[in-house]
This record gives structure tokens, sequence and C-alpha cells, in this order.
């Protein structure tokens, strides 16, 4: 069932040209803008799992730390299917929140140093010496802008305080 909705999402996503989904994002939503890049098919099904698709298409603005399908491949092994059992959903819900920022912070925002209070209700760090990193995962694609908001590619999962 896991390897069937990715590989439906894999083949669904990949009908898009990422430079072409990032291009006409602000007519898309968050979720739609991930989906049509054509890299974050793990994020779309834990985000389905979670039940969180909706509240992503909802009106924002949010601001999302996006960790790309390498950023999860990198997880332990066995990790990404863990969380996307049932009954791990609060547990999902809860690193998946900890990627969200309420309102629209653009690169230009973030300085060295600085918090942010995710939906998760724990804080992130950003710094900037070696370029802008969030709780230390290289933000490698910034300002991808969405009609709810901005999505900041990283390159690896941001796990929340225990």
């Amino acid at each position: 069932m896991i390897r069937r909705t990715f590989l439906a999402l894999t083949a669904a996503a990949s009908i898009f040209a990422a430079p072409a989904a990032f291009a006409e994002s602000h007519s898309m939503d968050i979720v739609d803008t991930a989906v049509g890049a054509g890299n974050f098919t793990t994020l779309a099904a834990a985000l389905t799992a979670a039940g969180l698709i909706e509240t992503l298409k909802g009106e924002g603005p949010f601001t999302v730390f996006a960790p790309t399908d390498a950023a999860f491949a990198a997880l332990p092994a066995g990790t990404v299917e863990d969380l996307l059992k049932p009954e791990n959903k609060d547990k999902l819900i809860a690193i998946l929140t900890y990627h969200v920022v309420p309102g629209a912070v653009m690169s230009t925002d973030l300085t060295e140093g600085m918090m942010a209070k995710t939906v998760n209700g724990a804080e992130v760090t950003i710094t900037l010496d070696g370029g802008a990193k969030v709780n230390g995962a290289v933000i490698s694609t910034a300002d991808i802008m969405a009609s709810n908001g901005v999505i900041h590619v990283i390159d690896s999962v941001i796990l929340p305080p225990m």
C-alpha cells in the first residue's frame, strides 16, 4: 500500500517539470507547488498520511521548510515507513507541523539566531553563517512562492524537541 502510494505520487509528480511548477507557483497552493516540483513525493505521502493536505491547501499564509525526497531517504532505514503507519499519526503530525511556520517568511526576513515558532508549538532556529539554515538543515532553494505562502527547500528532515 505504501509502495503503491509512493509510486502513484511519483508518477503524478513527474508529469510536471520542476522549473515550470516553480514559475507558475503563484497560482498554485503550497501542496500543488510542492507536488508539481517532483522532488517532494515523500513529503506529499506523509502529509496525506497525517491528514494535513487540506490544511496546507488552506488560506494561510504558511512558510514551509520542505524536506526533499533525498532528505527523507537519508533517515535511518524504515523510519519513513514506520511514521506512515496509522498508529504513528500523532508523531508524524508533530514532525510535519515542526516544518511549518505561520505567516509568509521570506529569506530576506531571516536573521542570524532568529527563533520562529512553528505550527507544532516548538521553535526552530535560523542561522546564516555559511548559508541559511533552519535547525542545521541547509535551505537549498528559498522563496518559492505559492498562492497561500512560501516554500523553502531544505536538505534534511528536522525533528522537534522531545
